[in-house]
């Protein structure tokens, strides 16, 4: 019988941190084998079992990342761009999977993640949910169908603690709507209106970003023709999607080659 696969998880202690925690603790092939956070954090030595209102784990919560690296086998980082690229360099050195569901990142980055990959096997997504995933090979779908006869505007709520706007995943929509109408979205993306704007262009992408209360996140696709739109949504009521996802893709990309890899691959919807 196969060992459960032993995973590290990093913002251990954040939102998306206990969820993973939660997740990789109900599921049967995986292994809680550390969970990390910044040095000098107040929860340092804190039970990740308890952390999250559980039956202690076994793991206590630590600081020193090359170690857990050691004793496991794929790091899942939901922290913020300057740690993901510190922990992506450190899986470098130890030769391990990461799993980034970290969003915001500049394109500088984004050549790095890109270089590390050549040496390692990186899965990268804006969002882990099999249903955005889903969607977004949809929205795809429709902006080769309909054409360059249906505007398209999207529209995004998160919780009032979210830093970036807009969401990763609302760009990830934004970038599978330029696919589809074979658009560049840098050139094209609007992400905000205020004043004389002037009519609207048609190869015009526009995004309108709402935050606020507890909003785990929705998203809209919004195909806007003449007599007719059609809107793509997806909304998320707990964090327990993304965490499934998340594991999911850890579990894949475990014995993969290195190489930059996205949800959509850990899913097969890149046919």
């Amino acid at each position: 019988m196969n060992q459960p696969l032993a995973i590290a998880i990093l913002g251990a202690s954040g939102r998306m941190g206990r969820a993973l925690i939660d997740s990789t603790l109900r599921t049967p092939t995986l292994r809680l084998g550390a969970a990390i956070e910044r040095s000098g954090h107040p929860l340092l030595g804190s039970d990740a079992g308890t952390l999250i209102g559980v039956a202690p784990a076994g793991v206590a919560l630590t600081d020193q990342l090359p170690a857990a690296l050691a004793a496991t086998a794929v790091l899942i980082d939901f922290t913020s761009p300057a740690a993901t690229l510190a922990a992506l360099a450190a899986c470098v050195a130890a030769r391990r999977p990461i799993v980034i569901g970290t969003t915001g990142f500049t394109p500088e980055q984004k050549e790095a993640i890109t270089a590390a990959a050549r040496e390692i096997p990186v899965c990268i997504a804006a969002n882990y949910s099999v249903g955005v995933n889903v969607a977004l090979k949809l929205v795809e779908l429709a902006a080769r169908t309909l054409g360059d006869d249906y505007d398209v505007e999207i529209v995004e709520a998160h919780h009032r603690h979210k830093v970036d706007s807009p969401s990763g995943t609302a760009l990830a929509f934004g970038e599978a709507a330029a696919a589809g109408l074979e658009r560049d979205l840098r050139s094209n993306a609007i992400y905000g209106r205020e004043g004389q704007i002037g009519p609207r262009k048609r190869e015009t992408i526009g995004f309108a970003t709402v935050r606020g209360g507890d909003v785990v996140g929705d998203h809209t696709v919004l195909f806007l023709g003449d007599g007719e739109r059609v809107e793509i949504s997806h909304r998320a009521s707990s964090r327990t999607n993304f965490a499934s996802g998340a594991l999911r893709a850890a579990e894949w990309l475990a014995g993969r080659p290195a190489g930059l890899y996205s949800m959509r691959d850990v899913l097969g919807l890149n046919g």
